[in-house]
């Protein structure tokens, strides 16, 4: 597949404009081996539900057991921030985490951990979001992020303005950590993807409020790059987030994003929101760094349409 730009127009409807993959007689398992050596950067799959999407799209990376191998203790951090159901998006669709750790098991995980520092009341947040049934019906394991003492201090070495974070102990004790965030638009930081989502890891984020938010993320990015990222663009809050508390606030895009790169998956996600991603600063300021890539039409990508 020919090297081009992600997005050629800033709305969903790109997308549905790109190239589908056509199995054919191909078995899914082989199809998707023979994708994989393309190397692809980042894929994106339109067009289907958030299980079955994610399915196709991670198949075309080789499978799950590219990312997790035998034994291996994986993290896999949704947003989980808000006490809201699953249809007003604000958190992580539950149907995407369940699938995500039906793959790691699949692929030979010894246990999968997801957690979240909530905004809300965590226990309302992991009921009401229907991630923490999700999780349990998957084997995985729910974990609290609501206590100081579940953090250990770190030291932020490449950071510009944050030097230093409270990180909670199962990002720092897994092996893989999978990133999943919900693309939703944020006062502050103007959308929440995959960097943002890294708020919820650590105790103490009012000091990235206080000292240059955008800023902060980028450097936290640094830190510990996810080794998948998987963006959740199924239903996608326009306005007022991050919390929201309106349907009207939703347009359902039916997409998701595959990335290994934090910064080409936020990036893409921006695109796929509407926006330009140099308007993001912390997307900006990443790119710099050089934590990833925001120029997209350096990326090999599948396109893929259900």
């Amino acid at each position: 597949m020919e090297r081009r730009e992600f997005i050629k127009r800033s709305t969903a409807a790109a997308i549905a404009a790109g190239a589908s993959i056509t199995f054919g007689n191909l078995s899914e398992a082989f199809a998707g081996t023979l994708l994989s050596k393309k190397g692809y950067d980042l894929v994106a799959v339109k067009g289907g539900e958030p299980d079955t999407m994610f399915d196709k799209a991670i198949a075309s990376m080789g499978g799950m057991k590219s990312f997790v191998k035998k034994g291996q203790i994986v993290c896999v951090k949704p947003n989980i921030g808000w006490d809201s159901t699953p249809e007003m998006a604000a958190n992580t669709n539950p149907l995407l985490i369940k699938q995500i750790i039906k793959h790691c098991f699949e692929a030979g995980a010894k246990d999968v951990y997801v957690f979240d520092h909530t905004c809300d009341n965590w226990n309302r947040c992991y009921s009401n979001s229907g991630i923490e049934r999700a999780v349990k019906d998957a084997g995985g394991k729910i974990v609290s992020g609501a206590s100081e003492s579940y953090y250990q201090d770190i030291t932020v070495k490449s950071g510009k303005k944050l030097k230093d974070a409270k990180v909670h102990e199962i990002l720092l004790s897994s092996d893989v950590f999978i990133n999943v965030p919900i693309l939703k638009q944020h006062g502050g930081g103007r959308i929440t993807v995959g960097m943002k989502n890294l708020m919820g890891v650590v105790w103490n984020r009012g000091q990235w409020h206080k000292n240059d938010l955008h800023q902060c993320i980028a450097d936290f990015s640094t830190y510990r790059k996810p080794d998948l990222i998987v963006v959740d663009a199924y239903n996608v809050m326009m306005r007022n987030g991050p919390r929201g508390g309106s349907l009207e606030d939703i347009v359902t895009m039916k997409s998701q994003l595959l990335s290994t790169d934090v910064v080409a998956a936020d990036a893409a996600a921006a695109k796929l929101f509407g926006m330009n991603p140099d308007n993001v600063p912390y997307i900006n300021y990443a790119d710099e760094m050089k934590i990833g890539t925001k120029d997209l039409s350096k990326l090999n990508i599948n396109r893929i349409k259900m």
